[in-house]
């Protein structure tokens, strides 16, 4: 690629960087800053068009708008905006809807999973809102292991063409969209909505003749959901993020 074509690409893909910080930044504190987002965001693009395979299949539209939001999900790692207590909390809820739902055979209630961690259905509610930021980057957020993220970013890498690994990601997506099929219906109905028709929490709700707040309730349930589920059926949770990291 010629400095021409490279400088051509970089351009023709800004706005591709304001878009997804903006995304990224309705689900997260006012303290967090936009810019902050965007100069991520751009380093982000640089890597794109420096590491972009043609041959690899990929347009480089869908590869630079992942790598642009792994760099800006990175950056808030390294901010580490959320208080740790708040992630602490996550965890317990995410393995309290694991816990219940193989328990019970079925997506447990919310009274169900607020009984399990001892609190009223009222804070229950207020802790999905305070969670609602950490789920940010569709499944990029997935794993918590302790007090670090390990993120899952859908780009191609070295080793995707390995038989085994393509055999074992494709497991993996099985599983995954089980789990999803098996979510009760407004979360399965928001995770579409939100992920494959990109719209806005306001848009859904819109839809949904719900406020926002409820809209990001629901994400944040069907999201952790999802992730007790996956610890449950997946004894080696990170290498299984390695896996789908290819």
């Amino acid at each position: 690629m010629t400095s021409q074509e490279r400088e051509a690409l970089i351009v023709e893909h800004l706005s591709l960087i304001k878009h997804v910080a903006h995304r990224v930044a309705t689900r997260l504190p006012a303290s967090v800053e936009i810019g902050d987002l965007v100069n991520a965001g751009v380093l982000g693009l640089l890597d794109a068009v420096d590491k972009f395979e043609p041959d690899r299949g990929v347009k480089f539209k869908t590869y630079a708008e992942l790598r642009v939001r792994g760099a800006i999900i990175d950056s808030l790692r390294t901010l580490d905006w959320a208080p740790r207590s708040l992630r602490r909390r996550g965890r317990d809820l995410e393995r309290a809807y694991g816990e219940l739902e193989q328990k019970l055979g079925r997506p447990a209630t919310d009274e169900e999973v607020s009984s399990a961690l001892g609190e009223n259905l009222e804070d229950f509610h207020a802790l999905l809102d305070q969670l609602n930021g950490l789920s940010i980057g569709s499944f990029d957020d997935s794993f918590q292991q302790d007090d670090n993220d390990t993120l899952i970013n859908y780009y191609p890498d070295d080793g995707s063409n390995d038989p085994h690994h393509r055999f074992e990601a494709a497991e993996l997506t099985q599983l995954l969209a089980g789990a999803i099929e098996a979510l009760p219906e407004k979360e399965r109905l928001v995770l579409s909505l939100y992920y494959y028709e990109e719209l806005t929490m306001k848009e859904i709700g819109g839809l949904l003749g719900v406020n926002e707040s409820r809209v990001s309730q629901l994400h944040s349930k069907a999201t952790l959901r999802l992730r007790g589920k996956l610890r449950k059926a997946i004894p080696n949770v990170e290498a299984a993020m390695e896996l789908l990291s290819k």
